[in-house]
């Protein structure tokens, strides 16, 4: 296959090699290629190529009843799956106009900043791992896998969660859950503790990662990034205090940043966002003992899936069932667009509806898809370890690439 590529030195007596970084690379953090040209060790110039793994999850939706689309934004940051699935679920009021309890709003919090946690782990880990330090990585993966075991109990899901549903969850979270996330509050900041004393002032560490990959604030406005690589950059912007939604305006936290947008930068503000998320779950946590309403769902029976029990009994629940699984149910004729934080930056989803059973155009608005353009100009110049581990504080999810 002939690749089409411009490169700066066109010398046919040039010594400088090609490489195809990915896309089975094992220095790759997911299925996509960088075609770069080296001098040796430093990169000169590089082309990046994606779609490795296009599922076509936006043509799939328009086939697809509300209902049935959750499943598909599992599979964009599995590393954070339940973020995907509320920002979903909270497009899909917005276009119907349902207003969610105060209850659903706060365990929505809970399980996207438990999210975010996870996500924040795999990536941080993943950093410590390519500037040669694995026992960082092992150690926080273990509470990874506590976070999956509270998954797995509010939805019996550990990494595609489809957790949720339109107007709120299915279930109530019960005993098992809510001391699952007390004992992970309890356990986890002395060993987020340790984590940053083996890497935030270690020597290796530091000279591996300060001044590597900065990128000015202008630079990162005018590719559109978001997210932590962004607020590293020294920009206060955060979906959840600009357009606040599930109650985010109640909480109290604060929205780290960094100063000079470089790879160490980009690793200290994902650090502090998890001290935030603790933050954020504990208040909530506060807030839903002090709810008298264990109502966790809005008053929706057009959209909400009526209970099993009363669908094997009632026949007005069986008939709800069918409508909605099988999207019989008029929706408006409009267009809506939703933001939540992601744990890469913001993720969105823009729904054009023309009152079908499915979706007319529903685009997913992917941070890992915005992020990447930048990585091939950014790498221009770089020794390739040090792209390596610019890749990994960029935090690149496949999934989310190609959508």
């Amino acid at each position: 296959m002939k690749n089409h590529l411009v490169f700066e030195d066109n010398d046919p007596q040039s010594e400088l090699s090609t490489l195809n970084l990915g896309p089975t690379h094992p220095a790759t953090h997911g299925v996509f290629q960088n075609v770069l040209q080296l001098d040796g060790e430093r990169i000169v110039s590089g082309v990046s190529t994606i779609g490795y793994i296009h599922r076509a999850f936006e043509k799939i939706a328009e086939h697809r009843p509300f209902y049935q689309i959750t499943p598909l934004t599992d599979r964009l940051n599995y590393c954070s799956s339940p973020i995907n699935n509320m920002g979903w679920h909270m497009t899909a009021e917005k276009l119907l106009g349902i207003t969610t309890p105060k209850r659903v709003d706060y365990m929505r919090v809970i399980i996207m900043e438990l999210a975010r946690i996870a996500d924040h782990i795999v990536c941080n880990g993943v950093l410590g791992v390519d500037t040669g330090a694995f026992t960082g990585f092992l150690y926080m993966m273990k509470y990874r896998e506590h976070i999956y075991e509270i998954y797995e109990e509010i939805c019996g899901s550990r990494l595609t969660t489809n957790i949720g549903r339109i107007g709120g969850f299915e279930r109530n979270f019960n005993t098992i859950a809510f001391d699952k996330i007390r004992k992970f509050l309890n356990d986890f900041p002395s060993v987020l503790k340790e984590f940053e004393a083996l890497f935030n002032r270690n020597r290796i560490f530091m000279d591996r990662t300060r001044d590597v990959a900065a990128v000015t604030a202008e630079q990162a406005l005018s590719y559109s990034w978001s997210g932590p690589i962004l607020r590293a950059t020294g920009v206060d912007y955060d979906v959840r205090v600009m357009e606040p939604y599930s109650s985010y305006d109640e909480f109290d936290f604060e929205v780290p940043v960094g100063v000079n947008g470089d790879v160490y930068n980009r690793f200290l503000v994902r650090n502090e966002e998890m001290w935030q998320s603790m933050r954020l779950i504990e208040q909530a946590l506060g807030k839903i003992e002090k709810e008298s309403s264990e109502i966790f769902h809005a008053d929706v029976p057009e959209f909400y899936l009526p209970p099993k029990e009363e669908v094997y009994n009632n026949m007005e629940a069986l008939i709800y069932h069918f409508k909605i699984v099988m999207g019989e149910i008029d929706t408006p004729k409009t267009e809506v667009y939703h933001a939540v934080e992601g744990a890469n930056g913001e993720l969105g989803f823009y729904l054009v509806n023309d009152g079908g059973r499915s979706p007319y155009r529903l685009h997913f608005r992917r941070p890992s898809f915005i992020n990447y353009q930048m990585y091939a100009p950014m790498s221009r110049g770089m020794l390739l370890s040090d792209a390596i581990i610019n890749m990994s504080s960029l935090n690149i999810i496949a999934g989310e690439l190609d959508a």
